[in-house]
């Protein structure tokens, strides 16, 4: 779709790109010259938003979660992301691994043993160090890593990939609000949401990078006690894993991202399958059974429970923390998402985002933190809690020092970890390029480097500001805003699929009744005579040549009178007819000569294996039909109906169409 509003240089979309730089350098410069003053302001400002807006991030993240459940589960499931017959880009493990190693694949090797251990000794409801204040720490652990997280990062990906690929719209986030305010996002509204995604990433990228750094320093430090557990050995190696980075952003997406994220995943699962088998593996599968039918069983209550009569800080440390920072991060990840998912039906995106990434979440907690919490409570291993609570970066090395080959494995995470970083960092910098591009798909490296080397100075300067406290608190404030636009973009989503609803509704009447003379009561020996034909290339090109072409000039001709610009292309295979009005292509009726296997129930005597049709394509695919043998009345019938569909369907969004839908 032609953006009419589009300000570019090269391809960075100035009204993003400006505002988003400033800002970001703005508090980078302001947090240098006075550390500690914005440490403290980091601190108050967390305690506000937390005091004031828990609600809204509780019941925020409720919402997300039970509306991409119930479109995935609707009729809207068969929709497909992309053209009707397009087929997914890539197979479904490497999907998965690129959407995990993305996604938080460093959050589970920084709390897959501190956090279920963090709960058992402190826990917000139970007794410490008990067989309740286990199950409790295991329900949290989950509840904060399950379907929420998931469901925050597969509605942004849903809303993304829906109207880039099924309706032709900028992979960017203000797409999402295209029903509701219509071409005003290309306008200072659409602008001011990217502006606030592009934060929202930065920020969000800042704190994963910030985790991932501390827990590599306390495993350097681990294999070789010379290295310091400080921010200079932090802040360097978020130098050296930047370049990495930039080198994996000039490799590209496939080279780069789709071979780390299958390294990451193989990696992943093989520290697993070390700690399952080292450990207590029929304990490990017993908690994770009742583990999983704990966190259903209360699932509902824990999502609306904000502690409203206890007012701890627990609420605000922990799962305000995790959802706020999942909402910050949820423009990179949602939109990256998106870029790989291209093909998939939306009830194939919700099942892959929400059930298998959840699956494997639960079975890493049960692996590293029920076996954490056996060596605690069974084996009498205290020392583990001290050394946690001292330092949650070290939780995963002082794990491993329990185990066999604690070395091995404590070299296998460190590099899983610099991987995992390498990866969040390069695909975040991609999507963020891509948002501060106006949504282009291609865009120049140098762009791409200094959106990667821009995330390692602000994880670096907030690790400066207060260490990981400021970069709690950033996620949470930059989450703020960024909810509220995913709210709208739950309501420009379910506007859009109630359209395409009707639109469904209306194409199953224009299709029964098209074409073919289906309405010439004269016409129906030929329609006969022609299951009965297998025509070649050559006679369905001469078809679509000597009857289409001229049949789309007729309407091209009396539709200008109407004032309605038609353009007819035509290719190799076939014809297309689109329809525009302000430079914006409204309708797209396509003939296209394309090849068939010949019915068994059709050959009858006949030896012919394959045939050629004259197929009929509109924007969400194949309408399943074929023109070969029609007049040239009937053609034009044809298109005619289809059109008079697309201005019914119009009418059904005044003021919000029109966009690529048909």
């Amino acid at each position: 779709m032609t953006n009419p509003q589009r300000a570019l240089s090269g391809t960075i979309l100035l009204p993003v790109f400006v505002p988003a730089v400033l800002i970001t350098l703005m508090l980078i410069l302001g947090t240098l010259s006075n550390p500690e003053l914005a440490g403290e302001v980091f601190k108050n400002a967390l305690a506000w938003v937390t005091a004031t807006f828990g609600w809204f991030y509780m019941l925020a993240t409720a919402i997300f979660l039970i509306f991409i459940v119930y479109v995935g589960f609707s009729r809207w499931g068969n929709i497909r992301l992309g053209s009707d017959h397009g087929e997914p880009q890539y197979s479904f493990p490497v999907w998965f691994a690129m959407l995990f190693s993305a996604g938080y694949g460093i959050a589970l090797l920084f709390f897959g043993v501190s956090e279920p251990v963090l709960h058992f000794s402190q826990p917000p409801n139970a007794t410490a160090e008990t067989v309740n204040a286990a199950r409790e720490a295991m329900q949290i652990a989950y509840f904060h890593w399950g379907l929420h997280i998931w469901g925050i990062y597969g509605l942004m990906g849903l809303v993304l990939a829906y109207f880039a690929f099924r309706h032709g719209l900028p992979l960017s986030v203000r797409s999402a609000l295209y029903p509701l305010i219509g071409d005003r996002i290309y306008g200072p509204v659409g602008h001011v949401i990217d502006v606030f995604a592009i934060l929202g990433t930065l920020f969000g990228l800042a704190t994963t990078l910030g985790l991932s750094v501390t827990q590599i320093n306390a495993g350097l430090h681990y294999l070789w006690e010379d290295i310091p557990i400080n921010t200079t050995v932090q802040v360097s190696a978020i130098g050296l894993i930047t370049l990495a980075a930039i080198a994996s952003v000039v490799a590209g997406m496939d080279k780069g991202i789709k071979n780390l994220s299958i390294l990451n995943m193989v990696l992943a699962i093989f520290l697993m399958a070390v700690v399952f088998v080292v450990g207590p593996s029929i304990h490990i599968l017993d908690a994770f059974v009742q583990n999983t039918g704990a966190y259903l069983g209360s699932i509902v209550e824990r999502t609306f429970n904000l502690q409203a009569y206890t007012q701890s800080d627990w609420i605000g440390n922990w799962t305000l923390f995790i959802f706020a920072w999942t909402i910050s991060w949820s423009p990179f990840v949602g939109l990256f998402i998106a870029k790989i998912s291209r093909g998939r039906t939306i009830r194939q995106f919700v099942f892959g985002v929400l059930a298998v990434p959840t699956l494997f979440t639960f079975l890493w907690f049960a692996i590293f933190g029920d076996t954490a919490l056996h060596l605690i409570m069974d084996e009498g291993k205290q020392v583990l809690i001290s050394e946690v609570q001292a330092n949650h970066a070290v939780a995963l090395f002082e794990f491993y020092d329990l185990l066999p080959g604690s070395v091995f494995l404590s070299v296998i995470t460190v590099f899983l970890i610099i991987t995992f970083f390498v990866t969040s960092s390069d695909s975040g910098s991609l999507v963020v390029d891509s948002i501060a591009s106006g949504g282009a798909h291609e865009t120049p490296i140098w762009q791409r480097v200094f959106w990667a080397s821009l995330e390692g100075v602000i994880a670096a300067t907030l690790l400066l500001a207060g260490g990981l406290s400021a970069l709690q608190t950033m996620s949470i404030l930059a989450a703020l805003p960024f909810a509220i636009i995913m709210l709208l973009a739950v309501l420009g989503l379910w506007r859009a699929l109630v359209i395409e609803g009707h639109r469904g509704a209306t194409l199953d009447v224009v299709v029964a009744n098209s074409a073919r003379g289906f309405n010439n009561q004269g016409s129906w020996r030929k329609r006969l005579d022609n299951l009965f034909k297998f025509p070649e290339q050559p006679k369905v090109k001469h078809f679509i040549e000597e009857v289409v072409i001229p049949s789309m000039n007729d309407v091209q001709k009396e539709l200008a009178v109407h004032g309605w610009k038609a353009e007819i292309t035509t290719e190799e295979n076939g014809v297309t007819f689109q329809l525009e009005r302000n430079d914006v292509v409204d309708f797209y009726y396509q003939v296209l000569a394309t090849e068939h296997v010949v019915p068994d129930a059709h050959t009858g005597d006949s030896k012919e294996t394959s045939h050629w049709q004259a197929d009929v394509y509109t924007r969400s695919g194949s309408l399943g039909y074929d023109l070969y043998g029609c007049s040239r009345e009937e053609v034009i019938r044809d298109l005619i109906d289809q059109l008079e569909q697309y201005f019914n369907f119009m009418d059904l969004a005044p003021g919000q169409l029109p966009w690529n839908t048909v």
